[in-house]
């Protein structure tokens, strides 16, 4: 059985849109050409073969055509739509990420301590974190695309608060590993005076220290997407 080609799969889609299905609708190559961005001879050339594999069929009145989808033409679009769908919808199992660790501000080990943190990363992490934050400053625009991703994944909330004095924001969590060996956390802040090429992990190690690695390192880190941590 012959494959259906890209060009076909798009002229068989909009037949489609014209209520071609179940009826035979009138049509013109030049028509069809513009609709599909192809010249007049392309359309033509795709409506000649798509009858010759028996994907849709023709009649004539004079000089007009009218074209209907057939049944085997139906069947292999929903075959592609499906596999689309489901390609689609998949989720990964994980995101990575690489980059060169770079130095902080010293913010996060003050950030992170405070007990208003540590209280709820101990609960919903499991532990308090080691002091600080490292950064990792990202090399390619795809994974800083990929860190803007990950507002579509369920993570750990840390919950903002207030001493009294102050308001402290928010803390999403990514369960990591980080050159496949260390467990970590990717965190996402409200707040933050990084802008979207620099990620932050916490861990309730020294991760420099475990890694051996140092400023300037070239660092991996995989964030696990597929399962719903818990709240």
């Amino acid at each position: 059985m012959p494959e259906l080609k890209l060009q076909h799969i798009l002229t068989l889609a909009e037949l489609f849109s014209k209520g071609a299905r179940y009826n035979f609708i009138p049509i013109t190559t030049s028509s069809l050409g513009k609709s599909i961005h192809k010249s007049q001879q392309a359309a033509s050339k795709h409506l000649l073969e798509l009858e010759s594999d028996g994907y849709i069929e023709r009649i004539r009145s004079g000089t007009r055509v009218s074209v209907r989808i057939t049944t085997k033409g139906h069947a292999e679009m929903i075959k592609i739509f499906s596999t689309l769908k489901s390609s689609l919808e998949t989720s990964p199992s994980y995101v990575e990420f690489r980059g060169v660790i770079v130095s902080g501000m010293g913010e996060g080990a003050y950030y992170m301590s405070m007990k208003g943190y540590t209280k709820q990363f101990k609960s919903k992490l499991g532990y308090v974190p080691f002091p600080g934050t490292l950064n990792v400053k990202l090399k390619d625009k795809e994974f800083i695309e990929a860190k803007r991703s990950l507002d579509a994944y369920p993570a750990v909330l840390v919950h903002g608060f207030s001493d009294g004095k102050r308001t402290y924001g928010w803390v999403k969590c990514y369960p990591a590993r980080v050159n496949n060996s260390i467990d970590a956390a990717l965190i996402l802040l409200e707040r933050t005076h990084h802008d979207d090429s620099v990620i932050e992990l916490i861990s309730k190690d020294n991760i420099k220290k475990l890694t051996k690695l140092s400023t300037g390192s070239q660092i991996t880190i995989r964030v696990n997407v597929k399962s719903k941590p818990a709240q």
